[in-house]
C-alpha cells in the first residue's frame, strides 16, 4: 500500500468568520492523516529513496536527524515495513533519557548512533559504521534531494489542486517546498513558511532541486519562526488550542502550528486578493507535541 497513489489525501474546507469577511476560500490537505506513524510529507519525501534501496537489494539505511525528528520516526518505520536495518546518525551528545521521538524509533528496530553537535554539521558517516554496515543506502536528513522532492511534487498531483490561487506550506530542509513548485501551476503562488530563524540558505536550497523554468518561483517568509527551530511561547500555544476549537485540525509547534498562525495573519494583513482560494498544507509531525507537558495542547 505505502507505494502506490490509491492513499488521497483527505481535504478539510475551512469556514470561519474572517475567511468569510475577506472573501477568501481556504481548503488544508491532511497529509497528516495518510498514515499514523509515517506521518504527512514524510511518507511522500521517503518514498523514493525507500524503492530505490528495494530495487538496489540493500539491506540497510543510514540517515540523520535529531532527537525530535520526524523524519527518523518515519524512516525507522518504512525500513521496518520492508525488513531494512535503519541506522539513524541523531544530532547531539546521547542523554540518560532519550526523547519520546527516539523511543520510538527504537521500538521500531532503529540502531542509534549519537555524534556531538560541531561534528553533526559535516553529516559524515564514522568509519565503524561504514564497516559495520558495508554498502549501506544514505538518506540525507529531512530526506533532501531530488527524490525527495519527487516523491514530494505526487502531493498536488493527488488532490484536485488546479482550483488554488495559492499554496502555502511549512518548510524545514525544503524538500517538499521544491516538490509544490515543481508540481504546481505557474499562475499559482507557492508559499513557504520558514520554521527556522534567519535560515535564508534555503531559497538556494530549492531552487538546487528545482528545474530552471521554476527557480525563484516561490516566496519565503522567515517572521513565524517564534525564536527559531521547535521554538515556541505561550501565544503559539494559545493559537494551536483556539485554531483546534475553530477548525478541529491539530497542529504542532515546529512546523504546522506556525503555518497556520502565518496564514492568520496574512488574512488579517489583506496579504490576498479577494477571490483567492488557499491549499494548506498539513504536514504532519503531531508526535512532536509529545514533549510538552500534558495539559499544555486540548487535544
Amino acid at each position: 500500500m505505502l507505494f502506490t497513489e490509491k492513499l488521497r489525501p483527505r481535504v478539510d474546507i475551512l469556514q470561519f468568520a474572517l475567511l468569510n469577511q475577506k472573501n477568501i476560500e481556504s481548503e488544508v490537505a491532511r497529509l497528516d492523516l495518510v498514515d499514523p506513524v509515517v506521518s504527512g510529507n514524510k511518507w511522500f519525501k521517503l518514498k523514493e529513496y525507500i524503492g530505490e534501496a528495494l530495487k538496489e537489494n540493500k539491506t540497510s539505511i543510514v540517515t540523520f536527524g535529531g532527537p525530535f525528528s520526524n523524519h527518523i520516526i518515519a524512516t525507522a518505520a518504512l525500513c521496518k515495513t520492508f525488513g531494512i536495518t535503519s541506522v539513524g546518525i541523531i544530532r547531539g551528545e546521547q542523554p540518560k533519557i532519550i526523547s519520546a521521538t527516539l523511543k520510538h524509533a527504537t521500538e521500531q528496530g532503529m540502531i542509534l548512533f549519537f555524534v556531538e553537535r560541531e561534528k553533526y554539521k559535516s553529516k559524515e558517516i564514522p568509519q565503524f559504521l561504514h564497516n559495520k554496515y558495508p554498502g549501506a543506502y544514505i538518506i540525507n536528513e529531512g530526506g533532501y534531494g531530488f527524490l525527495g522532492m519527487k516523491g514530494a511534487s505526487s502531493i498536488l498531483r493527488l488532490l484536485s489542486s488546479k482550483k488554488y490561487t495559492h499554496i502555502l506550506s511549512a518548510v524545514g530542509t525544503g524538500t517538499t517546498m521544491a516538490g509544490l513548485v515543481e508540481s504546481s501551476d505557474i499562475q499559482q503562488k507557492v508559499i513557504g513558511i520558514s520554521s527556522m530563524k534567519n535560515n535564508f540558505a534555503l531559497e538556494n536550497q530549492i531552487n538546487h532541486l528545482v528545474s530552471k523554468e521554476n527557480k525563484n518561483r516561490f516566496q519565503l517568509l522567515h517572521d513565524y519562526h517564534f525564536g527559531g527551530y521547535a521554538k515556541f511561547n505561550s501565544d503559539l500555544i494559545h493559537f494551536m488550542n483556539d485554531w483546534y476549537l475553530t477548525t478541529n485540525i491539530p497542529s504542532d509547534f515546529v512546523y504546522t502550528g506556525k503555518l497556520f498562525f502565518a496564514f492568520s495573519k496574512m488574512l488579517e494583513e489583506d496579504d490576498f486578493p479577494p477571490g483567492s482560494k488557499v491549499l494548506l498544507i498539513h504536514s504532519g509531525g503531531l508526535q512532536g507535541n509529545n514533549s510538552l507537558k500534558n495539559g499544555t495542547l486540548i487535544f
